[in-house]
């Protein structure tokens, strides 16, 4: 077989140029899949790792809890978010013991909320569904709420009246 050199650089520019070819069509799809969770989360956003973190229990359980102590935080909470770890949420602190309501809006994944007083006295348990803009707010007055995957004090059978420890000071 004879091969001119002309035929045997295009040859070399086809085996080099298809790997190439290849690793780029790979790139741009993770560039994309970056760009897609990008458009999710508004610019200025915290990303969940961000906020600042707590321990605390109820009963024998352990949560790990992102804190929104200002206005900021709470507002953002956790929208956009599209997973949480077993045994996380997101503890919302309030400066005034009055009705805290909340609602769904970009929140993408279905939560459980309790409500608390200060001395972390769950006073009231709502559940919500993603995306909607219905207001969650408690029968009683507090200045904690701890936002919770669906079902999440249900399955652990904790209840109004409980207490939670490891609560931040009010703000």
């Amino acid at each position: 077989m004879r091969f001119s050199l002309r035929s045997l650089i295009a040859r070399f520019a086809i085996a080099v140029a298809l790997p190439v070819a290849a690793l780029s069509a790979v790139s741009l799809t993770a560039m994309s899949a970056q760009d897609a969770h990008a458009q999710q989360m508004p610019q200025g956003a915290k990303q969940p790792g961000d906020f600042p973190r707590v321990k605390l229990t109820a009963g024998m359980f352990v949560i790990d809890a992102a804190v929104a102590a200002n206005d900021a935080d709470r507002e953002q909470g956790l929208m956009y978010r599209t997973q949480l770890a077993p045994n996380e949420g997101m503890l919302f602190v309030f400066g005034e013991n009055a009705v805290h309501c909340f609602w769904m809006k970009n929140t993408l994944i279905p939560l459980s909320i309790a409500f608390m007083r200060a001395d972390g006295t769950i006073t009231d348990i709502d559940e919500m569904q993603a995306e909607t803009t219905n207001n969650h707010c408690p029968k009683n007055n507090g200045v904690y709420a701890l936002e919770m995957s669906k079902g999440w004090f249900t399955s652990k059978s904790i209840k109004p009246g409980m207490k939670m420890q490891g609560l931040p000071a009010p703000q």
